[in-house]
């Protein structure tokens, strides 16, 4: 992905047009990388709280945005109108799989794998059968169609709003898990599942709820990115590779890793995709995180809990 256009100027010295390349990938970077924090979040939490390998996020990615496409398409809602009901359905969904599927798979990651994986492809084979296989296209907010200055540069001014939603959602969802009775619940059954029990604390209603805002966040990502991307059964398959990437990279356990993460892959994709291209870019990105974890297996942001 490129940054939506350059500054014109004329007369420029050389040094002049490297500072300009130089701010216009850090601005590539912050877009890439907001958009990988959309895609990641949900996940981050879902595996991080839960140790849940979810190898359905990105069906949930996909199921927001054929979401936002039934809204607008059948009920003439726009986007930015669709993204509470969408945020709902999606959590729905993710809450129904986790209350009658994962919840009777305790302690059995290797089930929990298959089951997600096989969740995913019944998502995408029911979006098949009931809408077809054809590409969809969701509509940008006419309100955010245009462009916007940014540090001199024309930047899409949806690429500038994804960016402030991002940071947005990681706020609220910082402040949900650290500032509130289900965050907190939360942690103590992390801790010591037994001990929270004993406080007359429900896990698995605590994690139905979890599951569901990570299923939300996955679906509010997916309608985000609809309108640069067109909406079709299968597109959250490279989401949840890049997501995985993230969560892994900053630490399972830590949102503030997973933020810090993205944008750093983010910037390190724009990078290399302006001096090769994008397929050699997701190469070393992903040889790169590789070669990390390898000596840093517990991601660069880890957590570490009292035991």
């Amino acid at each position: 992905m490129r940054a939506a256009g350059k500054r014109f100027a004329g007369g420029r010295s050389h040094g002049d047009s490297r500072v300009d390349q130089f701010i216009e990938q850090i601005i590539t970077g912050l877009s890439i990388g907001s958009i990988l924090l959309l895609v990641a979040m949900g996940l981050s939490i879902i595996y991080g709280s839960m140790g849940i390998i979810n190898l359905a996020h990105g069906e949930f990615v996909m199921l927001g945005a054929y979401t936002a496409w039934l809204l607008q398409s059948h009920f003439g809602l726009g986007l930015l109108a669709s993204l509470v009901p969408i945020f709902i359905v999606v959590a729905a969904v993710g809450w129904i799989i986790e209350r009658y599927v994962l919840s009777l798979l305790n302690n059995r990651p290797l089930d929990t794998i298959l089951a997600t994986w096989g969740v995913g492809i019944m998502l995408q084979q029911s979006v098949r059968l009931m809408v077809g296989s054809e590409l969809r296209y969701v509509q940008m907010p006419p309100s955010l169609s245009d462009s916007t200055d940014v540090l001199g540069f024309s930047v899409s001014s949806y690429r500038v709003f994804l960016f402030f939603v991002a940071i947005a959602l990681f706020a609220v969802t910082w402040l949900l898990m650290n500032r509130t009775t289900v965050g907190m619940k939360l942690r103590a059954i992390m801790q010591d599942r037994s001990v929270a029990a004993s406080f007359g604390i429900n896990a698995k209603r605590v994690y139905a709820l979890t599951f569901a805002y990570g299923a939300g966040l996955a679906g509010l990502a997916g309608a985000l990115v609809s309108p640069l991307k067109s909406v079709s059964p299968d597109m959250g398959t490279g989401y949840v590779v890049d997501a995985f990437m993230v969560v892994v990279l900053g630490g399972v356990q830590s949102l503030a890793g997973t933020v810090a993460s993205a944008f750093f892959l983010g910037e390190l994709s724009g990078a290399i995709a302006f001096l090769q291209n994008d397929t050699v870019a997701k190469a070393i990105v992903l040889l790169a995180i590789v070669v990390l974890i390898r000596f840093r297996p517990e991601g660069l942001f880890a957590t570490r809990v009292r035991t």
